[in-house]
């Protein structure tokens, strides 16, 4: 049995509990005011569950939450189906703000409230990696999710204060989204007063059936269609809204599952698309900032907007999600005993001396110590 998002908020508000049963990644993107968040294995039991109230089983887009409603009434509790899920809420919750211009608030908010924490951070990485220069037409990507939304009002922002012209187009690409994701991106971007321009393509199709790694193939494939239009448009960027802790993990993940080092770039050269380049503006900035900033401001976003992540290959699968989730554990841990572990993650691939690893690679060549050990003159003590 399910319930609508009409037909809820007709109920008394103390006669049901909502109950989330979606990952920890997903709820980090948002959530919704008031639910308990639990995995659907440890509903039965859980001590914050009201279990004398009505249920409301809610999942990304109303999918999972069947099955686990049904197995709940079978054991003789009053359980519903949310309808349509998150995305369901996060559409009737952002129709009731169409009234409510919060966008003055919203940049009010970076350069005031978090002006030190996202703001300095943001323009220190412009200026520290020298990822804008006068000129530029960059194509800032914006996906739908919280960091490429701030990225956009960042570089509005920047717009305004910067000492030479650049150019900036805010750019959606459309790999196939489901009606209900891709009108959740247009009301955030119309909101925020963001001019996006939208093109589509096939992506998601195309990576449906795609059992090994579909979502890195979907990604390669995504950044190969934004350098393309990107440059369709004139731009000689695209911008991504990769953070710090994007940084870290990535270098984490690379030492324990791919067996190098290796760091997320601040910048790089595309090789296929000539002239080209890749910036990451957020690259100093915390995720937890952008929560905060996001959360302060009442916004809600979607972690992917990929139309089959209830259901198949891509988003939604262990063996997808779960390094990265396995690494986010393993940083909090260590911080626990550390607690400049992050920032020595970070800094790591700054101080790499080339004096003491055994192999390193420079242009696709591989060099060794001993290519030159023998060569290299003995120092004998004095």
């Amino acid at each position: 049995m399910g319930i609508t998002i009409e037909e809820l908020k007709k109920l008394d508000k103390n006669t049901y509990q909502i109950i989330d049963i979606r990952d920890e990644n997903e709820i980090a993107h948002g959530a919704i005011p008031g639910a308990v968040a639990t995995p659907a294995d440890s509903i039965e039991g859980n001590e914050n569950i009201d279990f004398s109230k009505k249920l409301v089983i809610c999942c990304s887009r109303g999918r999972f939450s069947v099955e686990v409603a049904e197995g709940l009434e079978e054991k003789g509790m009053d359980a519903v189906s949310l309808e349509g899920g998150y995305i369901a809420w996060l559409l009737d919750a952002m129709k009731q703000e169409e009234e409510v211009d919060i966008c003055k608030d919203v940049e009010l908010s970076i350069r005031k409230k978090f002006r030190k924490s996202i703001w300095c951070k943001f323009t220190k990485a412009i200026n520290q990696y020298e990822l804008v220069k006068p000129g530029d037409r960059i194509a800032v990507c914006i996906s739908g999710g919280k960091d490429s939304m701030l990225m956009a009002k960042l570089f509005q922002e920047l717009k305004i204060h910067n000492k030479f012209d650049f150019e900036v187009k805010f750019l959606v690409m459309d790999p196939g989204y489901s009606p209900a994701n891709r009108k959740v991106i247009e009301e955030n971007a119309r909101k925020l007063n963001i001019p996006i321009t939208i093109f589509e393509s096939d992506i998601f199709d195309s990576v449906y059936n795609i059992e090994k790694s579909p979502c890195y193939l979907c990604a390669r494939m995504r950044r190969g269609h934004l350098y393309h239009f990107a440059q369709e448009l004139g731009c000689n960027k695209i911008a991504l809204g990769h953070h710090y802790d994007d940084v870290i993990e990535t270098i984490l993940m690379g030492m324990l599952y791919g067996a190098q080092i290796q760091t997320m770039m601040p910048k790089l050269h595309s090789t296929n698309f000539e002239g080209m380049e890749l910036i990451r503006p957020l690259y100093l900035v915390r995720e937890d900032d952008i929560k905060a900033w996001r959360d302060y401001n009442g916004l809600h976003f979607i972690q992917c907007a990929c139309k089959f992540t209830d259901t198949c290959t891509t988003c939604n699968n262990e063996e997808n999600r779960s390094k990265r989730v396995e690494i986010k554990e393993l940083i909090k841990k260590l911080k626990e005993v550390n607690q400049y572990v992050e920032g020595n993650i970070f800094k790591s691939v700054e101080n790499v001396n080339l004096e003491t690893v055994v192999a390193y690679k420079k242009d696709g060549v591989k060099h060794h110590f001993l290519d030159d050990y023998d060569t290299k003159a003995s120092i004998s003590p004095k």
